[in-house]
């Protein structure tokens, strides 16, 4: 080996071996004095060397030594660097300590943690600087005259900075113990916007997430900003949309298939790596904001999985303030927003780890179903829940089925009792919005679930069903059945006909005829009812489109199985929201790549 390549190794590694914090400064090129001369100079009114001093650490070509004999001036000096320096201190924060040598970032962690605990005044700037790199760094990449700038996919070194950014925060947190009341504003002015890249957001998210880590009083705050924006994404992309391009992107790849396939068959040519990257992006959503939501959706579930276990054993106390935290953020943001689609998921998933917490969950929705104090609209969005959770928690025993079935059927027929010969005992959405809405959560729970109900014994099953005295429901003259979602009558009504609980057809049929105002099409034919969803009725937690972050949600989720029936003028019409769903979800697609390399 040659001589002067020897000499540099040796000289690396003694580099790598010294002891920074106790040893002398390393010899450096450098202009002016030292640190402690050049500010008793601007004390005294003298600026040159400190204009000097600025420049010089702004250089893009600085070196670790150099760096390194900096940072341990500033230091030595630290009780100096009063609010007059401020603009100095901010040049210091800005070093290029990431992505550094060990040596580099040790000492750059000990500055810090001498200037919050000399200067407090820097907390902020210190906390703001170490949130900025929670995200890649920006490529700037040139098309035509238009700068495209956004994350850089290419940097190696994001897993191992994020730990440092992670390790800096946690120095500053003890040395000042309220570093938390500071930190949450920070953090939320810091998220970026929804419309960055699906990694620029999932970084963030991640890193975010990490905080609730080592900082665990912030984790309410922390969930809510980031369901919060999750729930903006999930607005921005309506399931009808996302249906709408996947299905034109499927077409599309069928179509280029058929093209390719007429003028050239390759793959015998193709290696392995050519066949692999033809399917690369089959995890990927045609819908945008749908992808970017889908990420995240991966993010905030893996984080819920491992924050509730420890080797693989569910940690019940975690659990439990996990679970409050949850449910915090959904009664304050899921649950208001109206018609999301994907974000309510993460309750679902989350009370798929022990049937206490389902139950839990349950009651709470319970208790603010019947509170005649809550809002009509809360109770009846609530009562959606109720019934979507119900028919699709693959999770839910029977038994506690028919425990919310004992609840909700006693409470209409009370309802009923008290409404059905008074004044206002006539058929009104805005007087007996959430009776009706719990009707329906009734009707679509059986739907589901009858046939669970019914397995083992049937006697008893049907004993079960006809105790529920179903028929005084439908036939009060409160009228549900003209409220409820025509799929949802109508299936209800074939189950109920084949097992002779209750006959809703001649109902169903009054309701069609007396059914005003009505409009006639442009192109003549018959009437059509202006208003086929009086109740304005979603159900949360119809078939999860998302692709990747599916994998979670798949094994839970109880898809729809066609029962066979077929109702009056609707053949196998299936419960949904606004559409029939006759299918199972699509296929969930690959697990995304976990380049963050590590656990929450």
């Amino acid at each position: 080996m040659c001589p002067c390549r020897t000499a540099r190794l040796q000289f690396h590694m003694e580099l790598e071996d010294r002891d920074f914090i106790n040893t002398p400064p390393m010899k450096t090129v450098r202009f002016g004095g030292n640190v402690v001369n050049t500010l008793a100079k601007f004390e005294k009114g003298d600026t040159s060397d400190y204009e000097l001093l600025k420049h010089q650490l702004t250089d893009p070509d600085i070196k670790d030594g150099q760096i390194i004999n900096w940072l341990q001036e500033f230091r030595n000096c630290v009780t100096q660097l009063t609010k007059d320096h401020e603009q100095l201190v901010y040049v210091v924060l800005r070093l290029p300590w990431l992505g550094r040598s060990t040596a580099v970032v040790e000492e750059y962690l000990a500055f810090l943690s001498n200037l919050v605990s000399a200067q407090t005044v820097y907390l902020r700037s210190c906390l703001k600087m170490v949130v900025s790199n929670f995200t890649p760094g920006r490529a700037v990449i040139r098309e035509g005259d238009v700068d495209i700038s956004d994350s850089d996919d290419d940097d190696e070194n994001l897993p191992r900075n994020f730990e440092l950014c992670h390790q800096a925060l946690q120095v500053i947190g003890r040395y000042v113990p309220f570093t938390s009341r500071f930190l949450m504003p920070i953090l939320s002015e810091n998220f970026p916007f929804v419309q960055k890249s699906s990694r620029t957001l999932e970084c963030y998210v991640h890193n975010l997430l990490r905080v609730t880590v080592y900082f665990p009083v912030l984790r309410k705050e922390v969930l809510e900003l980031v369901i919060g924006r999750m729930l903006k994404l999930d607005a921005s992309a309506p399931r009808s949309d996302i249906e709408e391009m996947e299905e034109n992107s499927a077409q599309q790849a069928e179509r280029d298939g058929e093209q390719d396939e007429c003028l050239f068959d390759m793959d015998e040519d193709e290696g392995p790596e050519a066949k692999a990257s033809g399917t690369a992006g089959v995890g990927t959503m045609a819908h945008p904001v749908a992808d970017r939501l889908d990420t995240l959706m991966g993010v905030l579930l893996s984080y819920i999985k491992d924050a509730c276990h420890v080797n693989g054993c569910l940690e019940l106390d975690r659990t439990k303030e996990l679970y409050r935290d949850l449910v915090s953020a959904f009664d304050k943001l899921v649950l208001p927003t109206h018609a999301s689609s994907h974000v309510q998921y993460a309750l679902f998933y989350f009370c798929s780890f022990r049937l206490g917490l389902a139950e839990a969950f349950l009651e709470h929705l319970w208790k603010i179903m019947q509170s005649p104090t809550q809002p009509a609209i809360l109770r009846q969005a609530v009562a959606g829940y109720i019934g979507s959770f119900l028919a699709r928690a693959k999770f839910l025993p029977v038994a506690t089925v028919r425990a919310c079935l004992d609840l909700l059927v006693p409470w209409l027929h009370r309802y009923i009792d008290g409404q059905d010969s008074g004044a206002k005992g006539f058929c009104d959405v805005a007087l007996h919005g959430p009776f009706y809405t719990a009707c329906q959560t009734v009707f679509y729970t059986l739907i589901f679930r009858h046939r669970a109900i019914l397995e083992g014994s049937m006697r008893q099953g049907l004993a079960y069903l006809q105790s529920l005295n179903l028929e005084r429901i439908v036939m009060c003259r409160l009228n549900p059945l003209k409220v409820c979602l025509p799929a949802v009558t109508n299936m209800f009504a074939a189950i109920t006909r084949k097992y002779q609980l209750v006959f809703c057809y001649t109902i169903i049929e009054r309701n069609n005829r007396l059914m005003l105002p009505t409009v006639r099409s442009s192109q003549g034919g018959s009437s059509t009812p202006t208003n086929t969803n009086p109740l304005d009725s979603f159900f949360p937690f119809d078939p999860y489109l998302l692709k990747r972050s599916g994998k979670f949600i798949e094994p839970l989720y109880q898809v729809w199985e066609e029962p066979g029936l077929q109702t009056d003028g609707v053949v196998g019409m299936t419960p949904g929201s606004y559409e029939s769903h006759l299918h199972s979800p699509r296929s969930v697609g690959s697990p995304p790549i976990a380049f963050l390399q590590r656990p929450f």
